[in-house]
């Protein structure tokens, strides 16, 4: 298993890693809406946040040899299901035409009380 980090997106908040990769796909963490070096969210709406999620989320697939292209598996928690429709939307600008599977859940709570987090499985680009 090899680690993955880059300092295009935030470092872990815990002791995890920002993805690892084993056999030929990348596994990453769930990101939030933060920018490297800053513990405070950016953006008020859902939709705002989902958009830094998934910037964040491609610097660490194009840093473990992937992007969000080769995504096979998202998940996407969300802290009020309403939020689903303006997520999708920023969902469907930045995978286009890929369909990767993908799961919706609302939660709880999500860490530093973002409205979003996002993570993936994906493959290596070969």
């Amino acid at each position: 298993m090899n680690i993955v980090h880059t300092d295009d997106a935030p470092a872990a908040i815990g002791p995890y890693s920002q993805a690892t990769v084993h056999g030929g796909m990348v596994y990453t963490s769930g990101q939030v809406a933060l920018r490297p070096g800053s513990t405070a969210l950016i953006g008020e709406t859902a939709a705002e946040q989902a958009r830094v999620a998934l910037e964040n989320l491609s610097a660490v697939l194009t840093a473990a040899g992937s992007s969000l292209s080769h995504a096979v598996k998202v998940s996407v928690f969300l802290a009020d299901m309403n939020d689903f429709p303006s997520v999708n939307a920023v969902y469907s600008e930045a995978f286009g035409a890929h369909r990767p599977a993908r799961s919706t859940v609302e939660v709880s709570r999500l860490p530093l009380d973002a409205r979003v987090e996002i993570d993936c499985v994906a493959a290596l680009i070969a």
